[in-house]
């Protein structure tokens, strides 16, 4: 608010020491003066204006513009027909085969000196297992050839590059009974 404004309605312009503040802070006291003298209409106003903004807001009327971003320094003309496809035959005869059933993950148990102790004293079967399956898919794989549970399971990549698979039963299973039932014992 302006003093053009306060001219035209007092048509004089006050000094501060009419208004009874110090000179540095009569502006502002003026103008809460003025607002407190204007304010049962402003607050019709402000609502409108309010409802305005509101409504441009909802519809968006100001856009921001984005650049598009160039990852290189030449241009080339694009490609826009993109035709839908129509095979005269399938591609594939056949669907995919799961790769990584029980029977793929589960090589073969090991029968050294080390992987024996590991039954006898820690409960726990030695499998070597495919290099791409994971702890849960050898804990499931066990569970779905063997019937047995299975309480944790740590793997290793031998030097040769074959992966190893220690997996340690729940105090249900004994792995000596299970072993037995597998032939590696």
């Amino acid at each position: 608010m302006g003093w053009e404004r306060v001219i035209r309605v007092h048509s004089i312009k006050p000094s501060p020491a009419w208004l009874g503040f110090p000179p540095s802070r009569h502006r502002f006291a003026y103008s809460q003066c003025a607002a407190r003298r204007a304010a049962p209409g402003k607050k019709a106003d402000a609502k409108t204006q309010a409802l305005k903004v509101a409504k441009a807001v909802k519809s968006g009327a100001v856009k921001k513009k984005t650049k598009k971003i160039r990852t290189s320094v030449t241009f080339h003309r694009p490609k826009t027909l993109k035709k839908p496809r129509d095979p005269k035959y399938p591609r594939i005869s056949t669907p995919g085969r799961n790769k990584l059933d029980q029977y793929q993950i589960l090589k073969y148990p090991l029968t050294t000196e080390s992987a024996m102790k590991k039954i006898e004293d820690n409960n726990t079967l030695v499998f070597i297992v495919d290099l791409k399956a994971d702890k849960k898919k050898i804990k499931a794989a066990v569970k779905k050839m063997y019937d047995i549970q299975a309480k944790k399971v740590n793997t290793l990549i031998r030097p040769d590059g074959k992966k190893k698979a220690y997996v340690k039963l729940t105090p249900d299973y004994d792995a000596l009974d299970v072993a037995n039932k597998i032939g590696i014992i």
